[in-house]
């Protein structure tokens, strides 16, 4: 990756590189609600920040991750793969404008390895990792290049709700290559989809390995995913919490009427079963319907009198308890 390519993901989270896994998860929080798609459609810039953020939330909310990208800083998917090139050799890699020229450089150390080698000359072979494309070097005597075993690699790739939920087909630019993708229904984060012979190839042989994707989700507005079950919030007034009601609550499938019973409390959660995530066997998960009780803040003189009433006519008191107590 040439140093042009680097992204400084702190600066893109605006947090410090000390910042805390707490401090982390806020701040993408906030920015992710701030340049979500469906509240910026259409405007492209927020949809290059939005991937922005998630690829530097991917990183550092990853402890493994983000302690090789603070060591190796532009080099970091590259070190991931294993033993990181050149150590012990005092490398820097800040120096080299790509994998190329680090190699090069390399070899040239060692007696110019890049042409033939006598029999019976030790040589040093270059291993692709999993993932990335920095693998550790390995002595070996009498073995070529090209009989190096393929690696297997791993990508991120982050999908909306209705693309896991649904499955959907992605298109893919890898090395200037389009790959299709299909990605099956119920694609969970930490899903891996794998593309066979679409890995990082053999640099001598060319032969490749297989392409592993790992599914993150964007955040949704309003679902939240647990397991294989879906959560989401909804607002009912006072009245409705103590009275019960029927009030429609959005679902995957489209709004559906769930019935609250009378005398419910804010926080208190109901279940509406076979409406949550879909499972690799088709069955579904529920959905979970968490309760928050919302207040009027503009009364109408006919309502102010009601509440009045009822103020003045109940001697319902949720705070009896607590009257005697002290330390």
């Amino acid at each position: 990756m040439p140093a042009t390519d680097f992204k400084d993901y702190y600066k893109i989270l605006g947090v410090s590189k000390s910042a805390s896994p707490e401090e982390i998860k806020k701040a993408y929080r906030k920015l992710a609600r701030k340049y979500h798609p469906d509240l910026n459609q259409g405007d492209k810039q927020a949809e290059q920040r939005f991937k922005e953020v998630n690829e530097a939330q991917e990183v550092l909310s990853d402890p493994e991750k983000r302690a090789k990208y603070d060591q190796y800083g532009q080099y970091w998917q590259q070190a991931a793969a294993g033993t990181p090139p050149g150590a012990g050799m005092g490398a820097d890699f800040s120096q080299y404008a790509g994998f190329d020229d680090f190699i090069n450089e390399l070899l040239g150390r060692f007696g110019g390895m890049s042409g033939g080698m006598g029999t019976g000359s030790k040589t040093y072979s270059y291993r692709t990792g999993s993932p990335g494309g920095f693998g550790g070097f390995e002595s070996a005597f009498g073995g070529g290049f090209s009989n190096m075993p393929v690696a297997d690699s791993e990508a991120a790739i982050t999908l909306t709700f209705s693309e896991a939920f649904h499955g959907s087909q992605q298109h893919l630019q890898l090395n200037g290559e389009t790959i299709k993708v299909r990605i099956p229904p119920g694609a969970k984060p930490g899903t891996r989809i794998r593309l066979k012979g679409k890995g990082q190839p053999n640099p001598y042989s060319q032969q490749r390995g297989d392409l592993y994707l790992k599914v993150s989700l964007q955040p949704h507005p309003i679902f939240t995913l647990e397991g294989n079950n879906l959560i989401c919030e909804v607002p009912i007034t006072p009245v409705e919490a103590v009275l019960g009601t029927e009030i429609k609550v959005p679902s995957p499938d489209g709004s559906v009427t769930m019935k609250v019973p009378p005398g419910v409390n804010s926080g208190q959660s109901l279940r509406l079963k076979n409406k949550g995530w879909k499972s690799a066997k088709s069955e579904r998960g529920d959905q979970i319907v968490k309760l928050k009780i919302v207040t009027p803040k503009n009364l109408t003189t006919q309502e102010r009198e009601y509440y009045e009433k009822l103020r003045q006519g109940s001697n319902f008191n949720p705070r009896r308890s607590l009257e005697n107590t002290r330390l």
